[in-house]
């Protein structure tokens, strides 16, 4: 409680400096608080549900936590984390002054333009692991923030084109198991198929479905048999294969 009771005295005294934080700013700030400290981190539960009973809003959603690996799916996520919050939408504007003599509308939403950038800027900080955020601590917009781990993390045109061809390699060597159900087999087949569109390469339905077809034990010929009589394969999503191979 001492701790807890020394970090909101530095809240109140930066707030006179800042625009106001609400409860959910106080959590995220309090967990890079506690961990530049090394405070222990069992106040933070007690914040995190007060915050959660307070807002009901996207306080129980865990942050995602970027370590240095899978930036893609990292970005994808921390993305529909910040829309959520109605934030993302500030993080790639550039801060634009104030006109000389604003009116009151303006002053309004400059400051409400500052707050969402601040709320966006303190997500993602306590979205990186410690390591990521030695690095990017000095920089002083989410914009800046974004640019500097996708540059860093996502890698040129020539690495992204490798990776999508060895994905593609991966995607072709896959055979079901004999041990394996369908669904995780499915799953596993998917999983790599959204690596590859993440990384900006179309990879269509149709292939997913033709690779399955082919690539299941013989157990299920009969199954496939009655979808060749009862179904367009040329037209079958991939879900509705999934389905059939599962009855």
């Amino acid at each position: 409680m001492l701790y807890f009771a020394l970090y909101i005295g530095y809240i109140n005294k930066i707030q006179k400096h800042v625009p106001p934080y609400n409860i959910s700013h106080i959590s995220l700030i309090y967990l890079i608080f506690s961990k530049a400290l090394k405070i222990p981190t069992t106040g933070i539960k007690a914040i995190v549900l007060i915050a959660d009973k307070m807002e009901g809003n996207m306080s129980h959603v865990v942050i995602p936590l970027f370590d240095g690996e899978s930036y893609d799916l990292w970005a994808v996520r921390m993305q529909a984390y910040l829309e959520g919050l109605d934030v993302w939408e500030v993080v790639e504007e550039d801060d634009v002054p104030l006109s000389e003599n604003p009116t009151a509308a303006q002053m309004k939403a400059h400051k409400e333009k500052k707050i969402r950038k601040a709320k966006s800027k303190s997500c993602l900080f306590a979205g990186v692991s410690q390591m990521i955020m030695t690095r990017i601590m000095t920089l002083k917009s989410p914009k800046e923030i974004l640019e500097y781990l996708k540059a860093e993390y996502e890698g040129n045109e020539k690495i992204r084109g490798m990776k999508v061809l060895n994905l593609i390699k991966e995607f072709e060597v896959q055979r079901m198991k004999e041990s394996e159900t369908i669904k995780e087999y499915s799953n596993k087949l998917l999983g790599i198929a959204n690596k590859i569109k993440l990384l900006g390469k179309e990879f269509s339905d149709s292939r997913l479905v033709e690779k399955i077809l082919v690539t299941v034990p013989e157990r299920y010929e009969a199954s496939i048999a009655s979808l060749e009589n009862t179904k367009d394969l040329s037209t079958i999503t991939f879900t509705e294969v999934i389905h059939a191979l599962q009855a």
